[in-house]
C-alpha cells in the first residue's frame, strides 16, 4: 500500500515540475516565470515534507524553511523589480 502511495506522489511531482519547467523556459513575460520558479520551489518543499511523512523524520525541517524564504524573497524582489520598470520616476 504503501509502495503505491509513494508512486502516486512521485508520478504527481513529476508531472507538476515538468509542467512548472514548461512554463519557466516558454513564459512569455518575467511574471510567468517567476510564478513558474514559485510553483518549482513549492513542489521541492512539498517532497521534502512527503519525505519526512514517509520515512517519519523531521531533519529535512531546516531546508524547508530556507527553501520557503528563498521564495518568498525572491518573489518580492521580482515584484518591486517589476514594480520599477513600469512606473519609472
Amino acid at each position: 500500500m504503501t509502495t503505491v502511495f509513494v508512486a502516486v506522489i512521485l508520478v504527481v511531482f513529476a508531472a507538476a515540475a515538468v509542467l512548472a519547467l514548461i512554463r519557466l523556459v516558454i513564459g512569455p513575460s518575467i511574471l510567468d516565470r517567476a510564478v513558474a520558479a514559485d510553483v518549482l520551489l513549492t513542489e521541492v518543499v512539498c517532497i521534502l515534507g512527503a519525505d519526512m511523512v514517509i520515512n517519519q523524520h523531521t531533519r529535512s525541517l531546516p531546508a524547508m524553511l530556507v527553501i520557503a524564504a528563498i521564495g518568498v524573497f525572491g518573489s518580492i524582489a521580482v515584484a518591486r523589480f517589476v514594480a520599477r520598470k513600469e512606473n519609472p520616476r
